[in-house]
């Protein structure tokens, strides 16, 4: 397959439905949900997903869709998750707590998230219909890989890892982001235009080089190579902070000012001044969360800790509903 062509005329006509049936949903779990979803100001998007079946976020999850939305309050949040039915109402109090905090909030929509449905008239497909899951040593993360370019693909604007804490506004860009200087990652990526040319290209790089039992192999190195091959480059580094065939590499501290050996970091007490400098540029903090899936440690209300600063902050409702009440038990 090539690698540098966008798809044909046909194949965007075979998408339209696609996009269609995403609003009629939309409309549909704004009454379900009693929340207004969209408005004319909005003007773009921010996606999140979750590709597990659990139906209750951890307060970090709540806590960096929620920071998302009040500081973007000009965009549409959205919220795929593989275990929802696409009805709020199936899904009570308290086991489901946080998707309610989430859909009180005004610009956040919760979607089911349909791998089938998203990977239609995409390269994906074929992957997708021939793996086994059962047989994939990160299932759920090259799930992640994978549904991530097909959302941006199909809809447009900015995807997050749901351990990313908002801390600014995004500007409405086509950006990509590297964790260090050779490693352009996938933990955010922006593509404001449906069909751009280099998700297509990453997702026929996805199912030609497709090596499930390697970790990163269909994440950070996928983006990195395709985005080598874009910009004809050999070395990431050399473009940081600039701009290449319409897609700019921001500096590292927009989103990982604190780099993952260090993730740690964020469970310390930091001093006001320390923080101010840190994040003098940050528009996003990513906590690393995968690192911390042996420690398991979280966000303790009156510790003093980087990351409940942050969450006071920028996530209120999940700090007063799922974080501070801890306190208490």
């Amino acid at each position: 397959m090539s690698r540098t062509r966008s798809p044909t005329p046909r194949t965007v006509l075979l998408i339209q439905p696609v996009k269609r049936s995403l609003i009629s949903r939309i409309s549909a779990l704004k009454e379900r949900a009693t929340t207004d979803v969209s408005t004319p100001a909005m003007k773009s998007r921010i996606i999140f997903m979750e590709t597990t079946d659990n139906m209750e976020p951890t307060p970090l999850a709540v806590c960096a869709v929620e920071s998302a939305a009040h500081l973007n309050r000009d965009k549409q949040i959205y919220y795929f998750m593989k275990g929802f039915s696409g009805i709020l109402s199936q899904y009570p109090h308290p086991e489901n707590r946080g998707i309610h905090l989430l859909s009180s909030v005004k610009n956040i929509v919760i979607l089911p998230l349909n791998a089938t449905e998203h990977f239609e008239d995409t390269p994906l497909k074929s992957w997708y219909l021939k793996v086994n899951p059962e047989k994939e040593k990160y299932w759920t993360h090259v799930l992640a890989d994978a549904s991530r370019l097909a959302l941006l693909w199909k809809y447009g604007g900015t995807y997050l890892d749901t351990d990313i804490i908002s801390l600014r506004s995004l500007p409405i860009a086509n950006f990509t982001c590297p964790q260090n200087r050779g490693t352009v990652t996938n933990g955010v990526l922006g593509f404001q235009n449906r069909h751009h040319p280099f998700i297509w290209n990453c997702m026929e790089n996805f199912v030609a080089n497709y090596i499930g039992d390697i970790w990163g192999h269909q994440g950070p190195e996928l983006i990195t190579r395709e985005l080598k091959r874009w910009c004809k480059i050999k070395d990431p580094g050399v473009i940081i902070g600039k701009e290449c065939n319409g897609i700019s590499l921001w500096i590292t501290n927009r989103f990982y000012p604190i780099p993952y050996p260090a993730w740690k970091r964020y469970y310390d007490p930091w001093k006001k001044e320390d923080i101010d400098r840190t994040f003098s540029n940050t528009y996003g903090a990513h906590v690393w969360n995968y690192m911390n899936s042996a420690k398991k440690k979280t966000i303790i209300a009156g510790s003093g800790t980087l990351i409940e600063y942050f969450s006071k902050l920028y996530c209120p409702i999940a700090y007063s509903n799922l974080i501070q009440p801890k306190i208490f038990r």
